[in-house]
């Protein structure tokens, strides 16, 4: 994939940023939870040590960008520290499209951050210099949590893909396959904070 522009996105209260070395620690924290470690860490991460996963989970996201994936920490504007992460990967592997990723640090949940965000990538997708026109993602149907997220941020649901994802565990799940086109109506967040 080529390289994609490392690039900065304001929303105010938090901003979407590369991540940097120095994030290990809150990434780190992040991985303490079990949602977010069992849905979005990776075999890889997984089967490291505890105290080894938060670098294994940052450098690929690190340098992912010069690999051709649009990897945002959204970090609290105030502090810079992550609070979740939103991720366009596979840019163009298929022409015109991407895939959306993301998570938010329990102890910044409840505020829609993860809708906020995924809204602003997915903005930023469509009319960058990205040029995209659909953005997918998918999660298990057991993580109601993501499929909340998804929905907010104007991904329509498309369908289930059966035993799609797979645990660390060999257990199998279904999953809601979730798009947004750049043809689609931008959804309604709500009152946003002061500057956003």
């Amino acid at each position: 994939m080529p390289a994609l522009e490392p690039h900065r996105i304001d929303l105010g209260d938090v901003v979407l940023r590369p991540f940097v070395a120095s994030d290990e620690p809150a990434v780190a924290l992040a991985l303490q939870d079990p949602g977010i470690l069992r849905w979005t860490a990776g075999t890889a991460v997984i089967s490291s040590p505890a105290d080894k996963r938060a670098r294994r989970w940052l450098e690929p996201r690190i340098d992912g960008w010069a690999r051709g994936n649009a990897v945002f920490a959204i970090a609290d504007a105030e502090t810079d520290q992550v609070i979740g992460n939103v991720a366009l990967r596979d840019v163009h592997r298929v022409p015109d499209q991407a895939v959306a990723a993301y998570w938010v640090s329990p102890l910044a949940r409840g505020r829609r951050l993860g809708a906020r965000a995924l809204d602003a990538a997915a903005r930023w997708g469509f009319t960058s210099g990205l040029r995209l026109h659909r953005i997918s993602l998918d999660h298990s149907l057991v993580n109601e949590g993501s499929c909340h997220v998804a929905q907010r941020a104007g991904f329509q649901l498309e369908g289930v893909m059966r035993d799609y994802y797979v645990e660390v565990t060999g257990q199998r799940h279904d999953s809601h396959l979730h798009a947004r086109l750049a043809t689609d109506a931008p959804p309604d967040l709500g009152p946003q904070p002061a500057g956003s």
